[in-house]
C-alpha cells in the first residue's frame, strides 16, 4: 500500500518536487516534467522519455548524461498531456532535433504524437517511437499492438546512448527502433499496487497464485498459474522469451531481472542464479545484466526479465557510460561537459487561460456558452461522485485510472471556462478553451479525446450565429465524435467511449426529428446511452489498455461508455431553465 502521501490527486506533483530538490545538480523541472540541469549543446539530438508516474526510477530518474534529456512526467499511470510532452521537448531541444519515446499505449501515442506534431509544425525535427517489449500482450505477428514495459529502459538507454555519442537525429531513431525489435519482456505478478488514497489494490492475486504477462500501470496478468518455485518461474521466463528469439542473435544479450516495487532484491538474486545459468546453457552470453528496480509499479509485487539481443553497435552503447540520478555506469560521475553551460532556472509556466480579446459574440451565442459551462459544472459534481467507481471498473481490465483522470480534466475545463461567461464569449472560444484544457491538465486517453471533442463541437459552431438551434447542437456532438473516433482510431463495438456516445447522438437526432424539443430529445437520448453504456459489459475491447485482457473484461462495462453516459446526464440539468434553440 502507498501510506505516505498528503493529497492523493496531488500525489505526482509532491513527488516531482522531492525529486527536484533531491537531484538538483542534474535536473531542473519544466511545466509538465524534468530536464537536464545543463543545455542541450549545439549538434546534440535530444531524446525524451516519459508516461505516467508510479514507475521510478524510470522515467524522470533516468534523464541525465548518457541517457535522457527530459522527461515528461503525467499523473500515476496516466499519459501525460500533449502540452507537457511538447512543453518538455521545447525546452530540451537544440538544433538537431528531438526524438520522444514512451511504452506503447494508446494515451501515448496520441500525446506525444501531437507534441511531435507541433514541434514540426514550428521548424523543429521531432520523431515519436513506441516501445513494444511485452510478449505477453500480443502475438508476434501483432508486435505493433504489444504493450511497453521494462524494455522501455532499454530502448531509452540505446537511445540516449546513441545521441550522447554524436548519432544524427536519423541515426538515434534507427538504432532505438533497432533496439525496440530486438527486446522481448515477459513478467509475472504476485499481488496488484495501490493508487495514494485508495482503500484497496488494483487487483488481487489468490494465494500461492502469480499473475502472468502483467502491465505496469496496475494491469493484472493475462493469465494466472501456480507460484512455482524460483527455478521453475526462472524457466518459464527464459523459455518464453527464447521462444521469439531473433534468428539474426548474435548470441550476446542484455538482460534486466526487474523488480516492480515490492519484491526485494534478495529475491531477485535468487531468481537470477537459474536464469543466468539457463541462459548459458542455451549458448547466450550476458553482455553487463541488470538485477534489481528500474521500471516499477508503485508497491506491485513482482519481477520480469528482460531479453535483448545485441549487435556490435547495441553493445556498445548499452555499456556506454552514463551518469543520472537513478542509474550509473562507467565511472562514479561524469565530468562536467564543456560544451554545455547550466540552465537559467525558470520559473513554473502555469497555463491559464487568455481573457483578452475575446471574439465578439452574438446574444444566442453567449447563452448557448453560458449554458455550456453550467453543463461542466454539473459533470464535475457527477464525475467527483463517480470517481471511486470509474476507477473501479477500469482496473477490472486497465489501470483504474478513469475517474481520477476525469475528474482533472473537467475540473480544468470548469475553471477555463468560468471567466469567459463572465466576459461575454461566445459558445465556440468557451468549448475550445474547454476542449484544451481538459486535455492539457487529465492526460491519458480519456483527456485526450475529450479535449478534441470539445474543439471540434466548438469549431462547428460560431460565436457569432444569430441562432443556435437544436440542429445546431446535434451538429456539434457529431462533429465532436468524428473528432474522438479519428483520435481514438476507435469504432462502435470496439468496447469505448463510442459504444455510448454513438447511440446517444443517434437517439438525440431522432427524437428532434419526431418533433420533440431540445431537452425532451436530450433526455430520452440518455437514456439510451445509458443503456448502451451498461451494454458494453459484453463486448470484448479491441483497442486500448484493456485489450490485452480482453476475455477479464467481459461482464464489466467500460469505463469510458459509463462515464460519458453520466456526463450526457449531468449536462440535462443545464438546460432546464434556459434550453437551447
Amino acid at each position: 500500500m502507498t501510506r505516505l502521501f498528503n493529497d492523493p490527486a496531488a500525489f505526482s506533483e509532491d513527488m516531482l518536487t522531492g525529486f527536484l530538490d533531491a537531484h538538483a545538480p542534474y535536473v531542473t523541472g519544466v511545466p509538465g516534467g524534468v530536464v537536464r540541469a545543463q543545455q542541450t549543446p549545439p549538434g546534440k539530438v535530444a531524446v525524451i522519455v516519459g508516461g505516467g508516474s508510479g514507475h521510478y526510477p524510470a522515467f524522470c530518474g533516468i534523464v541525465g548524461r548518457g541517457f535522457a534529456d527530459g522527461a515528461v512526467v503525467g499523473n500515476i499511470f496516466t499519459s501525460p498531456s500533449a502540452r507537457e510532452a511538447y512543453t518538455v521537448a521545447r525546452a530540451a531541444a537544440s538544433d538537431a532535433g528531438v526524438l520522444i519515446t514512451s511504452g506503447n499505449y494508446a494515451g501515448d501515442v496520441m500525446n506525444f504524437t501531437a507534441a511531435a506534431e507541433q514541434l514540426v509544425a514550428e521548424g523543429t525535427d521531432a520523431r515519436v517511437l513506441f516501445v513494444t517489449d511485452d510478449i505477453a500482450s500480443a502475438p508476434v505477428e501483432e508486435t505493433d499492438r504489444r504493450r511497453g514495459v521494462a524494455g522501455d529502459f532499454v530502448v531509452f538507454r540505446i537511445a540516449g546512448a546513441a545521441a550522447e555519442a554524436g548519432y544524427d537525429l536519423d541515426g538515434v531513431e534507427d538504432l532505438a527502433r533497432r533496439a525496440n525489435s530486438r527486446t522481448r519482456t515477459l513478467g509475472v505478478a504476485f499481488s496488484g499496487c495501490t493508487l495514494p488514497g485508495a482503500g484497496a489494490p488494483l487487483f488481487t492475486v489468490p494465494d500461492r497464485r502469480m499473475g502472468v504477462g502483467l502491465g505496469i500501470h496496475g494491469e493484472p496478468g493475462v493469465a494466472e498459474a501456480d507460484l512455482p518455485s524460483a527455478a521453475e518461474l526462472a524457466a518459464q521466463l527464459v523459455d518464453g522469451l527464447l521462444a521469439e528469439r531473433p534468428p539474426e542473435c548474435s548470441g550476446r544479450v542484455a538482460a534486466i531481472l526487474n523488480g516492480l516495487g515490492a519484491t526485494k532484491y534478495e529475491e531477485l538474486f535468487v531468481l537470477w542464479a537459474t536464469i543466468s545459468r539457463l541462459l548459458a546453457e542455451h549458448g547466450l552470453t550476458l553482455v553487463e545484466p541488470e538485477v534489481g528496480e528500474l521500471v516499477t509499479s508503485l508497491d506491485m509485487a513482482g519481477v520480469s526479465l528482460t531479453l535483448t539481443f545485441l549487435d556490435d553497435e547495441l553493445e556498445t552503447l548499452w555499456c556506454a557510460p552514463t551518469d543520472t540520478p537513478a542509474y550509473r555506469k562507467g565511472i562514479a560521475r561524469l565530468a562536467p561537459d564543456d560544451r554545455t553551460q547550466a540552465r537559467i532556472p525558470k520559473a513554473p509556466v502555469i497555463a491559464q487561460t487568455d481573457t483578452a480579446g475575446i471574439p465578439s459574440a452574438s446574444p444566442a451565442s453567449r447563452q448557448a456558452a453560458s449554458t455550456a459551462a453550467r453543463a461542466l459544472e454539473a459533470m464535475r459534481a457527477t464525475l467527483i461522485d463517480s470517481a471511486d467507481e470509474l476507477g473501479r471498473i477500469d482496473a477490472v481490465a486497465g489501470d483504474g485510472d478513469h475517474g481520477r483522470g476525469m475528474v482533472k480534466g473537467v475540473t480544468a475545463a470548469v475553471e477555463a471556462a468560468a471567466p469567459l461567461v463572465e466576459r461575454g464569449a461566445g459558445i465556440t472560444t468557451l468549448l475550445s478553451a474547454a476542449g484544451d484544457a481538459w486535455a492539457a491538465k487529465a492526460g491519458g486517453t480519456s483527456g485526450a479525446l475529450w479535449g478534441a471533442g470539445l474543439c471540434a463541437a466548438g469549431a462547428s459552431l460560431t460565436d457569432s450565429a444569430p441562432t443556435v438551434t437544436a440542429e445546431d447542437v446535434v451538429g456539434a456532438v457529431r462533429t465532436g465524435l468524428k473528432a474522438v473516433s479519428a483520435l481514438g482510431k476507435a469504432a462502435p463495438g470496439d468496447k469505448t467511449l463510442l459504444d455510448a456516445a454513438v447511440p446517444f447522438a443517434d437517439a438525440l437526432e431522432a427524437s428532434l426529428r419526431g418533433g420533440a424539443d431540445l431537452h425532451t430529445a436530450w433526455s430520452e437520448a440518455v437514456d439510451v446511452a445509458q443503456a448502451a453504456a451498461l451494454a458494453t459489459a459484453e463486448l470484448l475491447p479491441r483497442v486500448g489498455r484493456a485489450r490485452p485482457l480482453a476475455a477479464r473484461s467481459i461482464g464489466t462495462p467500460d469505463a469510458g461508455a459509463i462515464s460519458y453516459a453520466l456526463c450526457a446526464r449531468s449536462a440535462l440539468s443545464a438546460m432546464t431553465k434556459e434550453q437551447v434553440g
